[in-house]
């Protein structure tokens, strides 16, 4: 018994020590061109930055490699409040309503259902290279409970009006019926390789992360864009109802005509893994 709480105060000793470098930081802004300019990498110009949505619904981040994102530092936009999105994961129904209204591009990803609470930055674009590379990972929480049922939040990356928020290797849209462990009550899974689960409730491992489950980081692509100008519309919106959270964080600096390597450190894998024993033996999550 000694033993075994000996072993338990040494890792808390080690999550209490690492949690600061762990933490996600979330910085609110709807500050438009700020958010363009975090993202906006080598070989790409914009112009014509247009923010709509939330003043508390986006903001820019850092800590997301600690926190088991994988992306250091970059920009949020969610379909509630973006404070909400440090974590641990206290609930399995974080939510924040702000009453605005949806997005028809959205829409059209998710037909018979409305819209609501939709964030969207959008702006112009020229490539030097002729193509356009970016990285993100989207989470909610309307995993695990609601997956592979009609109340999906969506969100996509609209290129001159075309979704490239795509399965790689797919022409099918990352949403969580897509990509998913399946739910709670036994409905079967759909590129579980990409998912994780981040509600203890559920079988989840331990994430620095509120949302209860979340994408390994995707690459938004399109190659062989024509010389000129370009539009993109970054955009994500409850959908069905104004209940439960979403986001979608973009990397800092990955926007650009190269593919950017998010170059995860390995040290944080372990030091991940240690706190996330300590919290499976101490944290109790809230239903």
């Amino acid at each position: 018994m000694k033993r075994g709480l000996g072993i338990l105060g040494g890792l808390l000793a080690v999550a209490l020590m690492v949690s600061p470098a762990m933490a996600l930081t979330v910085n609110v802004t709807n500050d438009g061109n700020a958010l363009a300019q975090e993202i906006l990498g080598s070989g790409i110009t914009i112009s014509n930055v247009v923010y709509a949505g939330a003043s508390v619904a986006s903001g820019t981040f850092t800590g997301g490699v600690g926190s088991g994102i994988g992306m250091e530092a970059g920009i949020i936009l969610t379909s509630g409040d973006a404070s909400y999105a440090p974590g641990p994961n206290s609930q399995d129904a974080v939510t924040g309503t702000n009453y605005l209204s949806g997005d028809s591009d959205l829409d059209s990803l998710i037909p018979g259902y409305s819209t609501y609470d939709a964030t969207v930055l959008e702006f112009d674009f020229e490539s030097a290279g002729g193509d356009l590379f970016f990285n993100y990972v989207f989470a909610s929480d309307e995993y695990n409970e609601y997956t592979n049922s009609s109340y999906n939040d969506v969100f996509g990356f609209f290129v001159d009006g075309v979704n490239i928020a795509l399965i790689p290797g797919t022409s099918t849209p990352v949403s969580i019926n897509n990509v998913n462990g399946g739910n709670p009550y036994g409905s079967n899974s759909s590129y579980p390789e990409y998912y994780n689960n981040n509600d203890l409730n559920d079988g989840g491992a331990y994430y620095d992360l509120e949302y209860d489950g979340f994408t390994d980081i995707f690459m938004a692509q399109v190659l062989g864009l024509s010389a000129g100008t370009h539009h993109i519309k970054l955009a994500i919106a409850d959908a069905g109802d104004m209940q439960l959270d979403s986001a979608v964080f973009i990397q800092a600096g990955s926007f650009s005509d190269e593919p950017t390597n998010p170059s995860i450190p390995e040290p944080s894998t372990v030091l991940l893994f240690s706190a996330g024993i300590v919290g499976a033996f101490f944290r109790r999550k809230n239903s």
